[in-house]
């Protein structure tokens, strides 16, 4: 299995506003921009440093290809 055939969905659990503009396009990056939406990312030291930026914001729902 490649690195490219890991996916990891993202859920969006809070709001953008009154946050820093960065933090929003952030979101946007992400393909969020509204609340409970989910959206499925590869699993790339890229989208994990996005998915940190705005730890608060969301949430990993699930993360295929991952040990537990």
């Amino acid at each position: 299995m490649s690195k490219s055939d890991k996916v990891i969905k993202v859920e969006q659990t809070g709001s953008a506003i009154r946050r820093h503009h960065t933090q929003r396009e952030t979101l946007i990056g992400l393909g969020l921009n509204r609340i409970g939406r989910v959206v499925e990312l590869p699993d790339t030291p890229q989208t994990r440093g996005m998915i940190a930026k705005v730890k608060h914001l969301v949430r990993v729902v699930d993360a295929q290809g991952e040990r537990r």
